[in-house]
């Protein structure tokens, strides 16, 4: 089994939806991710950031997912990360309310000794100088590294996220960013050009459309499992990405062929994470729950075509 290293925020969100609003809970990408991958219980370290405001109880729930937290920095006297946002109507789109970086303001990445010779490294959303670092030290070339990003370092922090992108074999963004980073509004045309400026493999996301995978002049579509409530986006990429990176750590198969496997399992267990507010649903999220969706899944997308 691969040693899988996750790299991004542990967080504080407040969040406000339709359906009501939460005081400050556990958020952060590297929290969904983490919790994500454990669904395949593979030898995972999360690195990254917190003030001692952090509660225990968060590190112990990572931990009791064989989550390796030594590579998270608690600052004294220090403030964790926070993120308040407000969902519109449609789920899709939101207002950012509050941004506090606190400690994240001066984070600087230390990967666990052992796990600098991990084979698979998942670089959640963070500056592209951070997520450098982090290949910076490790010891062997990773056989894979997965690189999540936005539209905010796009804006602030372009020419530094396209030095980091030379150095990725999977990114994985949504539509919307995928267009800013090509200035193309075909994704197809869009994902080719993203394949020039380096990763072997572009995921596009779609939120409730589902995500694309694409390698050379490859396409693999898996839609969204259609659910009857969406009570919270919130973390719904990261858990994606989670999912995508912890499958393949499991598998240590990295084809294209077992990738369409990898969008199928990081879209099942983002399909759980949207269904109650924060982290709250992945905390406690069953392996017989992940495989019966995965059923659902397969019978809404496998069929056969009588050609004519």
């Amino acid at each position: 089994m691969s040693k899988l290293v996750i790299v991004g925020t542990v967080a504080f969100d407040a969040i406000e939806t339709p359906f009501g609003k939460t005081d400050k809970i556990l958020g952060g990408a590297a929290t969904y991710i983490g919790l994500s991958a454990s669904q395949f219980d593979v030898n995972s370290a999360i690195v990254s950031i917190a003030g001692d405001d952090f509660p225990q109880e968060y590190l112990d729930l990572l931990s009791s997912k064989n989550i390796d937290i030594s590579g998270i920095e608690i600052v004294k006297e220090g403030k964790t990360f926070f993120w308040s946002g407000r969902y519109h109507n449609d789920m899709n789109s939101r207002d950012t309310l509050v941004t506090e970086l606190n400690t994240l303001a001066d984070f600087n990445p230390v990967v666990p000794e052992n796990y600098r010779d991990a084979e698979i490294v998942m670089l959640g959303n963070l500056h592209p100088i951070v997520q450098q670092s982090v290949l910076d030290q490790m010891t062997t070339k990773p056989k894979l590294v997965v690189l999540d990003t936005m539209n905010f370092w796009m804006d602030c922090a372009l020419d530094d996220l396209l030095s980091v992108i030379k150095n990725v074999d999977v990114i994985t963004i949504n539509d919307e960013e995928a267009r800013q980073l090509t200035g193309e509004y075909s994704l197809v045309v869009a994902a080719r050009k993203i394949h020039d400026m380096g990763p072997k493999y572009v995921v596009i996301k779609k939120g409730e459309h589902g995500a694309l995978l694409f390698h050379n002049d490859s396409v693999f579509y898996a839609p969204a499992l259609p659910l009857e409530e969406v009570f919270d986006p919130t973390g719904a990429g990261d858990t994606f990405a989670g999912g995508f990176s912890g499958y393949l750590a499991k598998t240590e198969d990295i084809s294209f062929e077992n990738m369409k496997n990898a969008v199928i399992y990081g879209s099942t267990l983002a399909s759980f994470c949207v269904e109650k507010f924060g982290t709250e649903r992945m905390e406690n999220l069953s392996s017989k729950e992940v495989h019966q969706r995965l059923v659902q899944f397969k019978q809404l997308t496998q069929f056969e075509i009588e050609l004519a």
